[in-house]
């Protein structure tokens, strides 16, 4: 599986489904924040599962199952009200749902050194896999590697190639482990982009090897 631009009807399904770990459905919204295209995708995939939904029998609910929902309805609706009473002014070319994680420009961030011309942000979700911002150098290429689960890119500044093809901003690469390649930035400015994986990355070659014990994923 190796999509450009846009992501995998799969992925947009389970995004809609809410099936997503939290990393992955975060980049995935970030794409849609940009991409009026995928937006309708997602509420295609909503209204197949609201279709489906209603073809399923009703289970009895617990006694406080309606003290729960208003709990949080109430929660819901505190944080839409403090949204409304101060909207934060988010900085250009990051979208919402990131800025929500980092409030900070992307420049601003307390980049880490992760080795030659590659510096990286955890965003510490927790949860199966690892979402992290990397910011690649002009020149500067990723070890060659494949993945062993699922890995989700989205570009938000700069652009890179690779055996895929070119990535610039706004476009996604949804990856499986089918698929080998060591992502090149190709113009005069830093390459950052939101990544999410589920398991592991696996690092080929000597520089692979010397890079794993410090990424991880």
């Amino acid at each position: 599986m190796n999509i450009r631009h846009h992501f995998d009807d799969a992925t947009l399904m389970a995004y809609a489904a809410g099936s997503l770990p939290q990393g992955m459905a975060l980049l995935v919204a970030c794409h849609l924040h940009w991409c009026p295209e995928c937006c309708e995708r997602v509420r295609q995939a909503e209204a197949i599962g609201g279709v489906l939904l209603d073809k399923i029998a009703p289970l009895p609910l617990h006694d406080s199952a309606l003290d729960q929902l208003m709990a949080r309805l109430d929660d819901d609706m505190a944080t839409e009200v403090s949204s409304l009473v101060k909207s934060p002014e988010i900085p250009a070319g990051v979208p919402a749902p990131l800025y929500h994680y980092i409030n900070s420009s992307l420049e601003q961030l307390p980049w880490k050194r992760l080795g030659y011309g590659v510096h990286h942000i955890d965003l510490n979700l927790g949860g199966k896999g690892t979402t992290r911002l990397l910011k690649i150098a002009p020149g500067v290429s990723v070890p060659h590697h494949t993945h062993s689960g699922s890995e989700l890119t989205l570009i938000l500044s700069g652009s890179y190639s690779d055996e895929i093809g070119r990535f610039s901003v706004g476009d996604v690469a949804d990856l499986d482990g089918e698929v080998h390649h060591q992502p090149l930035v190709d113009t005069d400015q830093d390459c950052i982009c939101l990544i999410a994986t589920d398991a592991p990355l696996k690092f080929t070659g000597l520089m692979g090897r010397l890079v794993q014990p410090f990424i991880g994923m």
